[in-house]
């Protein structure tokens, strides 16, 4: 018996201690969930501090992978039904460069993609779409993914693999997860429209540049370079074109070109059918293609090597007052994240605000231009009306004032008196047609004294500056087309022989019409010395010779050269100069 009675008490004592342990279990899971609600919620205040886009989907993988005490994590953002972007953790960039290229949706990654739901697994080379692992990739068993929703739309999906000391994702290890995605979506969401606001900020920013440069003036080509190029930086782009219609076709023109490929592709000439920037000036509404090497719609792209290097663009017209007047097409190399709608339809906003400045910089500058002509018209009517005929009044009194001289030498100073007002007229004159040859494209017939007044205007760019020019005679009535086309030729291989060779500081050309035709260009440079006669120079007399006329070389007294191509007036014989002053 009293064996027995010392084995009793016993059984009450192991009931305690199990209860004990049993007490203390609980009370380490509730400090092990309380120590992990602790960590959520700081991960969640860790997410939620971030503003930039990139930086909170990293923080995010991060957060979940100490959370759920994994060896492996990923986020992955979905985009029609695949992964456009792919941020792992755990991985080495070294590992990873051995792995190869990053997944793209298929397999057990891709159904979560399709099923949207939580999924844990404890072998997932089990599960039916596991497709295996590519070579040098670490061993994966465990597995647990949940998608992140950004207002009630799948954004993308969190991958856990490997839970550390090979323990099984849990259901609370789910809870938890689930919990720090819908946090996540809601940091996506403010990183989302953060990152939208400072994109607006910046196309305004873009735009108010652009109106400051119209507004100070600068020439249209340049202000057409500035757009592609603020588009180009903005968007993050890789290319930029402006294409506006080419002249006298249906097709569209790289009419400036920033980025990749710039040199390549300016200038070049598309057809309007067939491309994406053709289709956006047709219907005056985006073009958009997420990856422009399949894409039907541009087939006709004239370099199609180019074209391959890219894969997002984006056409969007350039609308001012409801019509089309060329496009914005902007490319990303192959591999970069598509335009999406945001960016597009601040794209478009952009480029029509562009449109609209140009349209009203054109506007001013026409009104600026037809001020211009007026002036010019009023000056050379004065001229005429005043000027000349005042002169010309003059020179008729000293010529019969000159026949009551008897002193010889008197009456010579007054004939050169009258030879210097019939040579000051013929240059006042020669600066009235200047004033209102306005070039071709006002409407004007193309006269020989407009093309030579154009030819020497065109040749201050490369000289630096303006060749002054005489012409005497009736130039527009009395030399026949095949003689002025090829005086202009001769001219501009004169002229152009000036800038290569000359060094000259001075270039008069003077043009006039009597019993010859005869172009004569000088200037006070270098001189052409002993040297061989150049192409230029064989190809001026060949000019003249083909007319019947000749070409000849001078080195004036002041030196520099004088270049004389003369030839006559008529195929039948040289006509008769008239002589005399002439109002």
């Amino acid at each position: 018996m009293s064996g027995g009675q010392g084995r009793h008490p016993a059984l009450p004592q192991l009931r305690l201690d199990q209860l004990l342990d049993e007490l203390q279990a609980r009370l380490d899971a509730a400090r092990s969930t309380q120590g992990r609600m602790h960590s959520l919620l700081e991960a969640v205040l860790s997410v939620g501090r971030e503003l930039d886009l990139e930086q909170v989907l990293r923080r995010i993988v991060e957060s979940a992978v100490v959370l759920a005490d994994a060896q492996y994590g990923a986020l992955g953002v979905v985009d029609s039904n695949r992964l456009s972007q792919f941020l792992p953790v755990g991985i080495s960039e070294d590992l990873a460069r051995r792995i190869g290229p990053l997944p793209s949706g298929h397999g057990l990654l891709g159904e979560l993609i399709r099923h949207p739901q939580p999924l844990r697994l404890t072998d997932l080379s089990e599960h039916p779409a596991s497709h295996g692992f590519p070579e040098d990739h670490p061993p994966m068993r465990s597995f647990l993914g949940v998608p992140i929703r950004v207002r009630d739309q799948v954004f993308g999906n969190l991958y856990l693999t490997e839970k550390r000391g090979g323990a099984q994702f849990d259901p609370d290890d789910e809870a938890v997860l689930t919990t720090l995605s819908v946090a996540a979506g809601v940091a996506i969401d403010n990183a989302r429209l953060y990152h939208e606001s400072r994109r607006r900020e910046q196309w305004l920013e873009a735009l108010g540049v652009i109106t400051r440069t119209l507004l100070a003036g600068t020439p249209a080509a340049e202000v057409l370079s500035l757009i592609a190029r603020l588009a180009l930086q903005v968007s993050l782009a890789d290319s930029a074109a402006i294409l506006l219609p080419a002249a006298g076709t249906d097709s569209l023109m790289v009419e400036v070109a920033e980025g990749h490929d710039a040199e390549r592709i300016s200038g070049l000439v598309v057809p309007s059918d067939g491309s994406l920037a053709g289709l956006a000036v047709r219907t005056g509404r985006p073009a958009v293609a997420s990856d422009v090497r399949t894409d039907a719609r541009a087939r006709a792209w004239p370099l199609p090597d180019q074209e391959s290097e890219f894969g997002p663009l984006v056409a969007v017209p350039l609308v001012a007052h409801e019509r089309s007047s060329g496009a914005l097409r902007l490319c990303r190399l192959a591999g970069r994240p598509a335009f999406d709608d945001h960016e597009v339809e601040l794209l478009s906003g952009f480029a029509a605000q562009a449109a609209l400045a140009l349209e009203l910089a054109r506007h001013r500058a026409e009104s600026e231009h037809l001020a211009l002509l007026h002036d010019r018209d009023r000056i050379a009517r004065d001229l005429h009306d005043l000027a000349i005929q005042r002169l010309f009044a003059t020179g008729l009194t000293l010529q019969s004032a000159s026949r009551l001289i008897d002193h010889p030498e008197a009456g010579e100073r007054v004939g050169r008196a009258v030879d210097d007002l019939d040579e000051t007229i013929k240059i006042i004159r020669s600066t009235i047609f200047a004033l209102r040859a306005v070039g071709d494209e006002d409407g004007e017939p193309a006269t020989l004294r407009r093309r030579l007044v154009k030819a020497v205007r065109s040749a201050s760019d490369t000289l630096g500056f303006t060749p002054s020019l005489l012409m005497d005679g009736p130039v527009d009535t009395d030399v026949p087309d095949e003689t002025g086309d090829q005086a202009l030729a001769v001219l501009a291989e004169a002229l152009s022989n000036t800038v290569r060779h000359a060094q000259a500081q001075r270039v008069d050309v003077r043009f006039t019409v009597g019993a010859d035709v005869v172009l004569t260009v000088t200037d006070n440079g270098v001189g052409i010395g002993d040297a061989a006669p150049s192409g230029g120079l064989v190809n001026m007399r060949s000019r003249a010779e083909l007319l019947g006329g000749t070409l000849t070389i001078e080195t004036p007294e002041a030196g520099g050269t004088r270049v004389v191509w003369r030839v006559p007036r008529t195929p039948d014989g040289p006509a008769r100069a008239t002589k005399g002053l002439s109002p």
